[in-house]
């Protein structure tokens, strides 16, 4: 798998739990709260327009959360390396809950939108910090069991949260889609604060100071780019004067987030986050995955729909079946990189995905639903032998005072590939679907179009090509990640000695 350190490198305080048991029910617990998060709201969006209304902003309730997870990721994992993980987590998951209890009492769209970013602030603690937490109970034999079993909360989230979305939505009230987080919650900060004990932390680390200023610059460099890449050609045009504006001042804060860190004592991005060869790639390269992931999250379902004539849930369907092979297949992941090492097992994963999203522009037209279906499912498969060992790999690579900086790079990178191609990939389909239409277009009113039977075939046929598209995107970025793992990651990564 690769060298280790000197072990005096190595050294670090490992984290004690009275029953790791009770911790790890905790863990998957918090993790609970924002997957399900991720996938309950969109079930209930048409009676919360109805009981609301701003339907024109409405998307701002998706977007603004993913905003304040995103931005705050790097600012947590630098608190959870100078104060430890136990406190960041639980204000992390009081935050949330905070927000879920606002979110319950909002009375009108403005409002709601605002409390979905204090979830979101909350969010992106629970994110980094579970998976930091995750690789500091485990030694690097065992963690990807506890990294199999977070990684099924996800899957078992994107079944179990339209459902339950809609079942509470349609026989009980909206609000209580952000209700249900407070039991789950309550419950993982009662096991955390009973169950997770870490080491004391040596006198100057308890004294190291925060870089505040830094963490204003990167939240607000990151909360300006992401939103010009989440609105530009939704809200307004790409080439418009907004975009323009928010582009250029993202540029703008950039040069002041790198002025600001190079001088900082504890910059919450520090150099070696990208010096280091194998952090640097594992970061382009999750980047690339977040990006790809889009194709099937986005896009699938409406071409289940629209092309393939199928009922949404039935179209739901076909899309999470890769959460069923993705936890099998990185749990398993682990016999395949002892034996050929954490890059050549992401890279037979990538390879592996990259061929599987190339086939789908090639089904036939209409075609009927197995065959997508199937395509999912070895998806999944494949992307659960990507991602797991680089995850895996790049946090054994660095002590624990690095860690939780790390993992929060890998997510940020993640995260922020995934609203690039969500950007991306939307101007790619309207464009196809202009071309193919005739016309000025977009992926969403023809949706719309489709729900009222409106020019079927020739708009089915478009819908078609447009995804297809995308997929052949998707597995470009899919090349570029096994380029990247290639050509920049060490063939064994520097393991470190537990």
């Amino acid at each position: 798998m690769g060298g280790t350190r000197p072990a005096a490198r190595a050294a670090a305080p490992r984290t004690t739990t009275d029953r790791r048991g009770a911790v790890v029910a905790a863990l998957m617990l918090a993790m609970a709260l924002p997957a399900l998060d991720s996938t309950i709201v969109s079930t209930a969006v048409p009676q919360i327009v109805g009981d609301l209304g701003g339907f024109a902003v409405f998307s701002w309730l998706f977007s603004g959360y993913l905003l304040a997870v995103t931005v705050t990721l790097p600012v947590y994992g630098k608190l959870s390396d100078t104060f430890g993980r136990k406190p960041v987590l639980v204000a992390g998951a009081a935050v949330f809950l905070l927000g879920s209890l606002l979110c319950a009492a909002a009375w009108n769209m403005g409002t709601l939108i605002a409390f979905r970013i204090v979830q979101g602030l909350g969010g992106g603690a629970l994110q980094g910090t579970v998976q930091t937490l995750a690789a500091d109970l485990y030694p690097l034999q065992e963690r990807p069991r506890i990294q199999a079993r977070l990684s099924t909360v996800w899957a078992v989230s994107a079944v179990a949260g339209p459902a339950l979305g809609g079942v509470l939505a349609a026989y009980a009230d909206w609000r209580w889609i952000f209700l249900v987080n407070l039991p789950i919650g309550a419950v993982a900060l009662w096991l955390i604060a009973r169950h997770l004990h870490e080491p004391q932390r040596e006198p100057a680390a308890a004294r190291a100071r925060v870089d505040w200023a830094g963490a204003l610059a990167v939240f607000a460099c990151g909360g300006v780019l992401l939103t010009a890449l989440v609105q530009g050609g939704v809200a307004w045009p790409w080439l418009s004067g907004p975009s323009y504006a928010l582009f250029a001042a993202g540029l703008a804060l950039a040069g002041l987030v790198v002025w600001v860190e190079r001088r900082a004592a504890e910059p919450i991005i520090p150099g070696w986050v990208w010096r280091r060869r194998t952090i640097a790639a594992v970061n382009l390269a999750l980047g690339a995955l977040g990006l790809l992931m889009v194709a099937p999250t986005v896009f699938l379902p409406t071409y289940a729909q629209a092309v393939l004539g199928l009922a949404p849930v039935t179209a739901g369907f076909v899309l999470s079946v890769w959460t069923l092979s993705w936890p099998v297949s990185a749990a398993l992941s682990q016999h395949v990189y002892r034996r050929i090492g954490f890059r050549n097992t992401a890279m037979l994963g990538i390879g592996a995905a990259a061929a599987i999203l190339s086939a789908f522009p090639f089904l036939p037209y209409p075609g009927a639903a197995w065959q997508p279906t199937l395509l999912m499912l070895l998806l999944g498969a494949a992307l659960g032998l990507f991602q797991l060992p680089l995850l895996v790999g790049v946090q054994s690579t660095v002590i624990w005072s690095e860690r939780g900086t790390t993992t929060a790079s890998v997510l940020f990178c993640r995260q922020t590939g995934q609203t690039v191609g969500a950007s991306v990939f939307g101007a790619v389909a309207n464009g196809v679907l202009a071309s193919r239409l005739g016309g000025a277009g977009d992926l969403d009113a023809v949706t719309r179009g489709l729900d009222t039977g409106a020019a079927p075939e020739a708009t089915r046929r478009a819908v078609a090509d447009a995804v297809h598209a995308v997929y052949l995107g998707a597995s470009c970025a899919a090349a570029v990640a096994f380029l990247v793992l290639l050509l920049l990651a060490p063939r064994r990564f520097p393991v470190l000695m537990d």
